[in-house]
C-alpha cells in the first residue's frame, strides 16, 4: 500500500462510505467460489478473513484471479506474472479485468486496479467476482456458480400490421385527463376581468 497521509473532511467521508459497503460475507463467499473454481486453497493472513485488509492480501498480487479467470474461459489470459514485484502485480490485476471485459462484462461491474491493489475499494473487487461468477453460468461454464444468473435475450419480432395496431391504443401509461381541460382558468396572480 502506498504510504498514504490521514485523510480528512470530503476525502475520509467518501472513504469512510466506500469502505462501509464492503461486506464480509460476501468477501468469504467470493473467495470460497474461488478456492472451488482453481481447487486451489487460499491461506487468509490472520486465523479467518476479518475485513478488507485480509481479502485484499489474499488477492492483492492478482494470479489467483488470474487463474480463475482461465479456468472458466481457458487461454483467457496468456502469461500470468509469478514475480512479487508491485509492477508485475498491478499487470495481473490489469489482465483480469481486460478479461472480464472481453468476456461480457460491462465497465460498471469491473474495479480499478487500484481498487484492490492498495484497497480503495474493495467492495467493487467482491462483486465483479461475484459478476464473473454469473457470466461464466451464462457462458456455460459447469463448474461451481455464485452471482445471480443473468437473462437471456428475449427479442421479439412483430410485423407493420401489428405495429400499426398497437399505435391506435392509448396506454393508460400516459396518464389520462378523462376529458379535463383548462378552459375558463386564469393564470395564477392575474385578476378577474368582471
Amino acid at each position: 500500500m502506498a504510504n498514504k497521509g490521514p485523510s480528512y473532511g470530503l476525502s475520509r467521508e467518501c472513504q469512510l462510505k466506500t469502505s462501509a459497503k464492503f461486506d464480509i460475507k460476501l468477501a468469504k463467499e467470493a473467495l470460497a467460489w474461488i478456492e472451488d473454481v482453481t481447487g486451489r486453497t487460499l491461506e487468509p493472513p490472520r486465523e479467518d478473513y476479518m475485513d478488507q485488509f485480509d481479502v485484499q492480501a489474499v488477492l492483492k498480487d492478482g494470479q489467483v484471479l488470474c487463474e480463475a479467470m482461465n479456468t472458466i474461459f481457458p487461454n483467457a489470459i496468456k502469461k500470468v506474472n509469478t514475480s512479487k514485484m508491485a509492477f508485475k502485480q498491478r499487470e495481473n490485476i490489469e489482465l483480469f479485468v481486460k478479461a472480464c471485459q472481453q468476456h461480457g462484462m460491462k465497465d460498471v461491474d469491473t474495479f480499478q486496479t487500484d481498487d484492490l491493489y492498495e484497497a480503495k475499494s474493495m467492495y467493487t473487487v467482491v462483486n465483479c467476482i461475484h459478476q464473473l461468477g454469473s457470466i461464466a453460468r451464462k457462458s456455460g461454464f459447469d463448474g461451481p456458480t455464485i452471482g445471480v444468473k443473468l437473462s437471456d435475450a428475449n427479442v421479439r419480432t412483430f410485423t407493420e400490421e401489428q405495429r400499426a395496431e398497437g399505435a391506435k391504443i392509448i396506454s393508460l401509461q400516459m396518464g389520462s385527463n378523462k376529458g379535463a381541460s383548462q378552459a375558463g382558468m386564469t393564470a395564477p396572480g392575474t385578476g378577474r376581468h368582471m
